[in-house]
């Protein structure tokens, strides 16, 4: 007669399996912790090689599409082990992004500003500048102004705003008149050609006066050879924050193209002086798969009341808009 399966046999082999489970949910666990230590500790990580922490930081919001990743796994598993590990990334990333899934101010303003990179190889400038006077905003910040569309700009949106103010490839076009107009040297140094990307001017409003910074900060590229070069970005950056901390103005307003988020330690000199005009996530770039919000508006001695995206236009950013509040 075959031999019969003891008790001991069938209980070991429900240990074995159980044991198994267990390692296999040590692992999803061991990736939850990481994937926790990398959002709150993002700042930790090194820029020496690669700029890796600057490039972390570019996309650091869609770290959090691991947790469900991670939390199917732990159910797969069955780990408790795991299910509660995945709570830490998830708390984690909540903490820092969770209130930007909360609906954008509603409150009084007195300005409405619109940002926009129109792209040097926007095929429809007359379009794009028809969208932007349609917005009704009061102030226009534009980058990479190209001949010869630079004309249709000038032609199309100067008859709703008669004052201007521009510099290189930047432009600022306003309802009200514009004072004190001068070139922002932000320039690498490593950079020997024509290269004029930042105005200053000061706008009369009829709620007082106040600073208006045009931007636009060099490209940044990603490379297996180089990593996240962003040296030159972060160059200029430091020349802004420069410009930034010598106005005597009070009241300033920052537009621009960044070429970076506003978790981007790159950024930090600028970002740090001025408050930004954040609601929601918003991205701006690229127009046909958003990844990362790069056009930015920020603030001193100004609240930002509320800011979104628009509709896209021929170029491979959206126009960002923002109202602000005296």
């Amino acid at each position: 007669m075959p031999a019969r399966k003891t008790g001991n046999a069938g209980n070991a082999g429900k240990a074995g399996k159980t044991r198994s489970l267990r390692r296999r949910g040590t692992v999803v666990a061991a990736l939850a912790c990481t994937v926790a230590l990398l959002l709150v500790g993002h700042r930790l990580v090194p820029n020496r090689v690669w700029r890796l922490g600057s490039l972390l930081e570019a996309f650091l919001p869609w770290i959090g599409l691991a947790v469900p990743v991670l939390a199917v796994a732990a159910l797969i598993r069955r780990s408790r082990t795991a299910a509660v590990a995945v709570l830490l990334p998830a708390v984690a990333w909540a903490a820092l992004f969770g209130g930007r899934l909360l609906p954008g101010g509603d409150g009084p303003y007195d300005l409405t500003v619109v940002q926009h990179n129109v792209a040097a190889e926007n095929t429809d400038p007359e379009g794009t500048a028809a969208r932007l006077a349609a917005t009704g905003a009061d102030l226009l910040a534009v980058e990479e102004l190209m001949e010869p569309a630079t004309g249709v700009y000038e032609r199309v949106l100067g008859g709703a705003y008669p004052y201007r103010a521009r510099s290189g490839t930047v432009g600022l076009w306003s309802r009200y008149p514009l004072a004190d107009i001068r070139p922002v040297d932000l320039k690498p140094a490593d950079v020997h050609e024509y290269w004029k990307r930042g105005v200053r001017a000061t706008a009369r409003t009829p709620h007082g006066d106040l600073a208006v910074y045009v931007v636009h900060l060099p490209s940044v590229r990603i490379s297996p050879a180089s990593g996240f070069t962003s040296a030159r970005r972060d160059e200029s950056a430091g020349k802004l924050a420069a410009a930034i901390a010598a106005e005597p103005q009070q009241r300033l307003l920052l537009m621009g193209d960044f070429n970076g988020t506003l978790d981007d330690r790159g950024l930090a000199p600028v970002t740090s002086r001025l408050t930004p005009a954040r609601a929601g996530f918003d991205f701006s770039w690229p127009a046909g798969f958003l990844l990362a919000r790069i056009d930015h508006v920020l603030c001193r001695g100004l609240t930002p009341v509320d800011t979104w995206t628009l509709a896209a236009t021929g170029s491979d950013h959206l126009p960002v808009a923002a109202r602000i509040r005296f």
